[in-house]
């Protein structure tokens, strides 16, 4: 079963994308964010979507409006992950078959994208929410809400997050910073699998 763990390569040139991409896939991270805001985003995800195939679900971040969705969907990319909540972007995204992972911190936000047709909420920033906010949001939310927790999460606490409810998690300077080398991505990518395991967080 795939971890519940996305790679967020925020930075990545598309040089870059294939190899570092690889590394990431090779640690057991199956699900792979390059945010818009890197350099030459659309190429990297057309890039990393022809390299991994079938393999691993790949997409991109920080979108923010109907036509970058678009843009994504023809760049081969299948996963859209905003900062925010707004129905039109997470509805565009389902009508494209792609899932939709927009940024929430509070109730209201939660049942707007879920209502939108989210396919799971992204807690940004977890640590402004912390695992007790959290908590009392899992406590109103759908049974079968998948909720990652994204934004100040590391290793040294992911079993503190799973306690506390968040699902998964988003993965961003701690598995990734621009210029390492594959090589290094993969050591870090495979440092915060085992950890996330050791965690309780197989699934």
């Amino acid at each position: 079963m795939s971890l519940p763990l996305i790679g967020i390569l925020r930075g990545l040139s598309p040089d870059d994308a294939v190899a570092v991409g690889e590394a990431v896939l090779a640690a057991g991270i199956e699900v792979i964010e390059v945010p818009l805001n890197s350099p030459d985003p659309l190429e990297s995800i057309r890039r990393l979507a022809d390299a991994l195939g079938g393999r691993a679900l790949v997409g991109a971040g920080t979108v923010l409006t109907t036509a970058q969705v678009r843009d994504v969907y023809d760049a081969g990319g299948r996963l859209v992950v905003s900062p925010n909540c707004r129905s039109a972007v997470i509805e565009k995204t389902r009508r494209l078959g792609m899932e939709s992972w927009p940024g929430i911190l509070s109730p209201s936000e939660a049942f707007d994208a879920l209502e939108a047709g989210a396919t799971g909420l992204k807690l940004f920033p977890a640590i402004q929410v912390g695992t007790q906010g959290m908590q009392a949001m899992r406590s109103v939310l759908p049974q079968g809400t998948r909720l990652y927790a994204v934004g100040g999460i590391g290793a040294a606490d992911f079993a503190t997050w799973r306690a506390a409810g968040a699902d998964g998690a988003g993965l961003g300077s701690a598995l990734y910073k621009p210029g390492q080398t594959p090589e290094r991505v993969g050591e870090q990518a495979r440092a915060l699998v085992a950890a996330w395991r050791a965690a309780g967080g197989e699934a």
